[in-house]
């Protein structure tokens, strides 16, 4: 990757200003990192896919860059600059004497950047689930909902074009072509979902390529940048498929649980189980990407190979099964119900569906935003158990398993969960959480930052309830509520 030489003066402009020895390049651009700032240019080739050879181009797409990415990133996309053809300085973008454009954002350190994060282990739950808060948050941050031609013929394109830079990259022709039959029947199978989806709105301008290699800390917080500026058609995706992208690289750098995390929270805060259909075909593609990608750069075919065994796998996921985690308010529903989903059915796994996500999302909050107790009549239960059941409807009928989190007190609800089971003609386990009240007191007393708002009175009075025949498994939380209850639980499973 070097720098085209039409460039070159504009290129030791930037390493002058930033005191960059080296820039950092992709094949589309050099990044001169400085102290106080960064510049970005973007180089004067043509990949076929992308054509920056002329300098307008170069203006038009870096000037789209900083409106894609400023309104997620306002603090870290500052500006555009021109650079005239005696390369001395930097103008303003409309200057006539300008020849060429760059890019300025701030500075962010190395290990700031997602992908190093993860490298390290710094993933963890609360930053997972505010990825997939902005993941959600997102979506209507490049725009709204657009028309586009028919998603399967779309979509088919996007198959094609995958196996043939696969091969062109030199990844094994056997199974590149056996992927591209394999993603040809999910397609076919999978039309009348796509172009339901596409009525209702779900494509729209998307980042585009939204991995963890684009996503950094800014002020502790996930923030996108670099989203695909040179393509709307490109971009211009279900939400569905542009979140697959970043499910499949945490599949693949972080484990299958982070992935799932991610999952559950973006369907429980952004109201869309539905993607769950096509995730098989989304995350198969979205590694092949990456695949294919990797292959062709110096030393990236080890890599290569691992993502286009993901993008194998993911096309035979098992059947569908639902599993339903009750018990009073403190007996670890939701960490047996995380630490289950990522070991069933289709990658990354179960959709873990929380009834505490989905009443605060009914009504309009972040799930950690107390409710005051009003919140939690019976008919507003009533409507939050209505919602929980038919999103796990809708996932199992796409073939997608589900695991359903909630107290499930009352038998009709308990009845209701394997009603959901029968009418979708998938396997049901329900799982019963029991401890003795003193220790579920010190566990409520403990949490913080949690979607429940379950109290000590809340507890007690729960606990009064008759709670009638009780069919499922039970099993003592006790002891730690994640290691016992989880051997247990697999036991039942199985």
């Amino acid at each position: 990757m070097t720098i085209p030489a039409v460039q070159a003066a504009a290129a030791a402009l930037l390493a002058r200003l930033t005191g960059a020895a080296k820039p950092i390049e992709t094949h589309i651009s050099a990044v001169f990192v400085g102290p106080d700032r960064v510049l970005k240019l973007k180089k004067a080739v043509n990949l076929g896919f992308l054509d920056f050879t002329q300098p307008e181009a170069r203006r038009r797409y870096a000037e789209r860059e900083l409106a894609l990415n400023a309104p997620a990133a306002p603090e870290i996309y500052r500006a555009v600059h021109g650079i005239p053809a005696a390369a001395d300085r930097l103008v303003p973008p409309d200057d006539p004497e300008a020849v060429e454009w760059v890019v300025e954002m701030a500075p962010v350190p190395p290990g700031d950047f997602l992908d190093a994060l993860a490298a390290r282990g710094g993933l963890d739950g609360p930053m997972l689930d505010a990825l997939a808060d902005v993941t959600v948050a997102m979506r209507g941050t490049y725009g709204p909902p657009v028309s586009t031609a028919d998603p399967v013929t779309r979509f088919n394109a996007v198959l094609r074009g995958n196996a043939r830079a696969a091969l062109e990259a030199g990844l094994d022709p056997a199974r590149v072509i056996r992927w591209r039959r394999q993603s040809g029947r999910w397609l076919r199978r999978l039309a009348p979902v796509l172009r339901a989806r596409a009525a209702e709105g779900r494509i729209r301008r998307c980042h585009g390529d939204l991995h963890l290699g684009n996503l950094l800390l800014w002020k502790g917080r996930p923030t996108p940048f670099d989203a695909l500026e040179f393509d709307e058609e490109l971009a211009s995706i279900d939400t569905g498929y542009d979140l697959a992208f970043l499910l499949a690289d945490l599949m693949r750098r972080c484990g299958r649980a982070a992935a799932c995390r991610v999952l559950g929270r973006a369907v429980g805060v952004g109201d869309d189980a539905g993607l769950t259909a096509a995730l098989p075909l989304w995350l198969s593609t979205r590694a092949m990407i990456r695949a294919h990608c990797l292959a062709r750069v110096a030393g990236g075919m080890e890599g290569g190979l691992a993502f286009l065994a993901d993008a194998e796998a993911t096309l035979a996921p098992p059947p569908a099964r639902l599993i339903a985690v009750g018990g009073l308010q403190g007996t670890g529903k939701t960490r047996l119900a995380r630490a289950l989903a990522p070991r069933f059915g289709a990658a990354p796994g179960a959709l873990h569906l929380r009834s505490d996500e989905i009443r605060k999302r009914l009504a309009g909050l972040a799930p950690e935003t107390p409710l005051p107790p009003e919140a939690y009549t019976p008919a507003a239960s009533a409507a939050v158990h209505a919602v929980l059941f038919d999103e796990a409807a809708v996932a199992l009928r796409g073939g997608h398993p589900v695991i359903l989190d909630a107290a499930f007190l009352d038998p009709e609800r308990r009845e209701g969960a394997q009603a959901v089971a029968r009418a979708a003609g998938v396997p049901f386990c329900g799982v019963w959480l029991e401890a003795p009240l003193e220790i579920l007191r010190a566990r409520i007393a403990a949490r913080r930052g949690d979607a429940s708002d379950a109290t000590a009175a809340v507890l007690e009075y729960a606990a009064a309830q008759p709670l009638g025949a009780m069919g499922w498994h039970r099993i003592d939380a006790s002891s730690d509520p994640l290691a016992a209850a989880l051997e247990a639980a697999q036991l039942q499973l199985c």
